[in-house]
């Protein structure tokens, strides 16, 4: 089956949140009006691609997610996403072509302790190269890697970026520690 490219869209906003999402936010985001984006939902959700989590929200579901191509994470998976040594596949921050930063991260965990505190102008590059979903994708988590590259077309920079990236991220990290069996603790 597959997808007007409307849906396809209004079906990865969903995959963004990693929380049930009013349709009217969708709609802002994505800069489209609401009746047709609230249309499209209440499709995805006839072909269990959505569904209502409380009255007025939707979240994306197993199926939709499969639909995207995301597969589901095994524990052993979780755990090297989240805590794995990567040396040989660390992300590398650079500032620009040529000049690297000597900031590195070789898990989830460590790149999003080190997103806090790169130079945004090191965000900026990463994203518009589409360095942060290829490295995402490298080390096997296609699901932040789609969601990076649905953020990246959102146009966001600087600060902005940082903190949607991040939560993201750590979005991700709490969703791969309950995969993995670790106890979440969130602030």
């Amino acid at each position: 089956m597959s997808l007007s490219p409307n849906k396809l869209e209004i079906l990865e906003a969903l995959l963004l949140h990693d929380k049930p999402v009013k349709p009217m936010q969708v709609s802002k985001e994505m800069g489209k009006e609401f009746p047709s984006v609230m249309m499209h939902i209440l499709g995805l959700t006839k072909m269990g691609y959505a569904t209502p989590a409380e009255k007025g929200y939707y979240i994306i579901t197993k199926e939709g997610k499969k639909f995207l191509g995301i597969p589901e994470v095994s524990r052993d998976v979780a755990r090297t996403l989240l805590v794995g040594k990567l040396h040989e596949q660390a992300f590398h921050f650079y500032l620009d072509i040529g000049k690297p930063l000597d900031i590195k991260a070789y898990n989830l965990q460590t790149f999003n302790s080190q997103l806090k505190r790169v130079q945004l102008e090191s965000v900026d590059f990463h994203m518009k190269r589409g360095d942060f979903e290829a490295w995402f994708r490298g080390i096997g988590d296609i699901e932040l890697a789609k969601k990076t590259a649905v953020l990246k077309r959102l146009t966001l920079d600087g600060e902005n970026l940082r903190k949607k990236l991040q939560i993201i991220t750590v979005n991700r990290c709490i969703a791969l520690a309950k995969i993995a069996g670790y106890t979440v603790v969130t602030k």
